[in-house]
Order: structure tokens, then sequence, then C-alpha cells
């Protein structure tokens, strides 16, 4: 028997499909009885309501040392973004950019660009207004002072989409449109005050050196008491009216832009026009345009992008981030739905990660579903040494008053994730005898999140008390793992 063993030289493929299959043979409820009322315990005393599926492992070996039911399958809201940046990471590069250009398609004659200029946006998901006002320098140092020819946008390296999610209000921010050419996050920046003949509103491209004002987009103030904001296009422009009697004295807050194109071009004449640079009104173009690179902003890398993702729980980073990644693949991206099933096939056929299902990248669409096991089984496949734990945040342990009450040694890095009555965390735990651990927590109250009107999924009655209570037992379950597995 040893003679054959030896005589056998399995490949790669081999060694990853027994690795995988040896990793779900693995009993979910086999754990020593005494560790399991402990959990349990900490379960019933969280006075949650809805569903719980946690499990915690070993993040070496993939064994499962706890689970409370594992295999249940919940939404894992913003954790969804860890398996976006794996996605990323492995399908873009860690190190690659996205590069914005101006390109033009004549010669400049005595200041005058005899020819058009062409914005080409790549999809870069952290494009500001001073971006552009860099590109602007660069064409300003190249000697250009006027276009004679088109001011022309492009907006389709990455198909438009017109929200992430349509069940959401109309005019929260975390919810944005995804294009080819995003600005600031796709959102405008809304400002109101109190004058003597009723209200003096503005909207700007806000930004730390550059914030002009956006005429394209309307915001009408309107004699009523809800809803507070109101959307509509109207021949192709983002038309708003707010509630009168929410202004107050004066304020402000950012609206989403669901015209990024044409928001970024209006943009960018402006501040050519602030740096004495005359750009004619721009016209988007969903076919690139073939020209001459005259200036270039290039972003952060994906992995310095991911990253901020994660810290940050950006929704606009991950839906570019992935859709990028689906296009690159050659996927059927048409939508955000497509494209996280693209994912999901994905980290099947990659990490062995089996029952999920992802309707976008950023964790907001709640039909996403995944149990704590497979994204236990994902952390664990994805190597302690692998690109995802690195780019985790770093949190520190809370007592059962939800109070800082860190454990000398111990280090543990996460991915959090928020919905209305839906709360996830998922990471991996570094002991403090040295023991390396990889853990998910899942909650979701179904029955109360689909009995929330829409008006009020920003913020649900009771909503903020159920999180908080579903946060409190997630670091009393890390700390009973730290303490039994840790010291």
């Amino acid at each position: 028997m040893n003679d054959i063993l030896s005589s056998l030289k399995p490949n790669r493929r081999h060694i990853l499909a027994f690795a995988f299959a040896a990793l779900a043979a693995v009993p979910v409820f086999g754990q020593d009885l005494k560790i399991k009322n402990s959990i349990g315990t900490i379960v019933a005393g969280a006075g949650l309501s809805g569903s719980k599926s946690i499990v915690v492992m070993d993040a070496v070996t993939g064994r499962v040392l706890e689970s409370h039911n594992g295999s249940k399958a919940l939404p894992p809201a913003s954790v969804t973004k860890a398996a976006t940046a794996l996605y990323a990471m492995s399908t873009l590069g860690s190190e690659s950019t996205y590069k914005t250009r101006l390109l033009t398609t004549g010669s400049i004659q005595n200041g005058v660009l005899r020819g058009n200029l062409i914005l080409e946006g790549s999809g870069d998901p952290r494009l500001d207004t001073d971006a552009l006002g860099s590109l602007v320098g660069q064409l300003k140092k190249a000697g250009v002072k006027s276009v004679k020819g088109k001011f022309l946008v492009y907006s389709g390296a990455l198909p438009y989409q017109p929200q992430i999610d349509e069940t959401q209000p109309s005019h929260v921010g975390y919810n944005p449109t995804i294009s080819g050419l995003n600005l600031n996050f796709n959102r405008v920046f809304f400002q109101w005050k109190r004058s003597t003949k009723g209200y003096d509103v503005d909207m700007f491209a806000r930004a730390k050196k550059y914030s002009p004002n956006v005429r394209g987009i309307k915001m009408a103030v309107k004699n009523r008491d809800l809803p507070v904001f109101k959307y509509r296009s109207v021949n192709g422009a983002d038309h708003w009216s707010v509630a009168q009697s929410a202004l107050g004295k004066g304020g402000s807050r950012w609206l989403p832009v669901r015209q990024p194109a044409d928001y970024a071009g209006e943009v960018f004449q402006s501040v050519a026009a602030i740096n004495g640079i005359r750009v004619p009104k721009h016209k988007v173009v969903t076919r690139q345009v073939s020209g001459t690179p005259i200036a270039v902003w290039e972003s952060s890398t994906v992995r310095q992008l991911s990253k901020s993702m994660i810290k940050y729980s950006t929704n606009m980073t991950a839906e570019t981030l992935g859709l990028s990644a689906s296009v690159k693949r050659g996927a059927k991206a048409h939508n955000l739905r497509n494209s996280g099933k693209a994912m999901t096939d994905w980290l099947e056929a990659t990490y062995g990660v089996r029952g999920a299902r992802f309707v976008d990248h950023s964790g907001l669409g709640s039909d996403s579903r995944i149990s704590a096991h497979e994204m236990a089984r994902l952390l664990v496949n994805a190597k302690w040494n692998g690109p995802l734990r690195p780019i985790m945040k770093e949190i520190t342990l809370r007592n059962a008053q939800f109070k800082k009450a860190p454990i000398k040694g111990a280090k543990v890095v996460v991915k959090t994730g928020t919905l209305n009555f839906a709360s996830a965390l998922s990471g991996y735990i570094t002991c403090p005898n040295g023991r390396k651990l990889a853990f998910a927590v899942f909650t979701a109250d179904q029955k109360k999140r689909g009995q929330i009107a829409k008006k009020d999924r920003e913020r649900p009655t009771g909503g903020k008390a159920w999180a908080r209570k579903s946060r409190v037992m997630q670091h009393q379950l890390i700390r009973h793992w730290v303490q039994t597995y840790g010291t």
C-alpha cells in the first residue's frame, strides 16, 4: 500500500480539490457539549430577535471549533466587500490602477486646440473634482487656452447602473449610480440657508481645492412635510425637490448624482474656466473615441482601493471594483446582479465556497446570501498569509457594556456589515498564545426588515437598538473564543 501511495504524484488541482473536500467534510455540529452550551448562552443572553449563523474555525487547518446554525444562509451586508476585494485583486491585479485621461484629436496652435478634447473615464471610484483640476493643470501646461472642436465625455468603460439597490430611498448617498466615469462618489453637495425670500440653495462639486457650482442639477424648495426629498429625471437631468419644513435655518448634505458623466463634463468645464481655459459644453459618448493622450490622472492601486473600501465600507468602490473584474473576465456583466453571479461562481471555483449568492459587490442588495460556515471557509482558503487579512480593519474588543476592553496579546481584523435589522462581522483572530482563528457572525431579523416602509429605510424605528445588541453579541463571542482557544 505504501508503494502505491508513494507512486502517486497529484497535481495542484488534485491537491486543491482534496483540500476543499476535506474542509467540507469537517462536521459543523460536532463540538464539545460544554463549549456548545457556552456559545449558546451568549446567543441566548443577547436578547436579539431573528436568525443567527455563527462559526469559528482554526484558520490554519479549517477545523470547525464552534458553530451555531452555521449552515444557515443570511444577508452578509458589507462583509460582501471582503469577497469583492479578493475578486478584484486576483482579476485586476493588486498593483493595477485606474487611469482617467484627456485625449486630443487635433493640433495646438497659438493656445487653441484645433480638434476635439475627450475626457475618458476608466471607472475610477475615487475620482474627485481636484483630480479633474490636475487634468486641467496638465492641459494648461501643454499650452491649451481654448478648444475649437468638441468636448466629448466617454463613460462606457463600465456598464451604467442607475443605482445599486432600487428598494432604497432615492436620496441616500450610499446607493450611488455606477458608471465608467464617476465623480465625487457620484454625489453632489447640497447646501441651503434661510433668507428674506425663503431659502437660498446651491449645489457644489465639493473637494479640498476646487468646489465649483453645479447648475445642471436642479433643486426646488416645496411647501410640504413629506417626503423630505423627491427625485425625477427631466430630459436626462437630475431634478430634486425638498420639503421646506425639514430645512430649519440652514444646513448641508450630499445627494446622489444619477447622470455622473454629465456631472463630470460640467465640472471639468467649470474648473477649466477657473484656470483660464475655454472649453465648450460637453457631449456624452458611450463608444470609445481614439485620440492622442495629453493628460492623465492615475488612481491608487487596486490593493489600496480595496483596503480603503474595507475600512470605510464605500459601496461605490466595491461596485466599481467588482464590475471591473467581471468585465475583464469577459462575464456578461450588463447589471450588478449578473456581475454578482460571476463573482459567486469565481468564489466557488477558486475557494470552494458553496451555496452562496451575491447580487452585487457591496452587500447593499438584500437578496445576497451566504452562511457563516461558508464565509469562514472562504477566509481559511484565502490563507492566513494571503492578500485579504493584511487589508482588513483592526478593531478593539469591547465588553458587555460595549466599552473598549482589549485582551492583551489578541489582535482582531474584520470586515463589518450593517443593513436594517441585519448585522454581520467576519475576520481573523490572532490569539495571545499565537493560535490563528477565522470566524463569521451573521444576524438578521427578516420579518422586521420586510415590515419597513421604503420612506423609513434610512432610519427605521428600533433599528439602532437592534444593531447594538448584535454588535455586543459579536464582541462577546470573540472574547469567548480568545479565552477558550487562545490563552
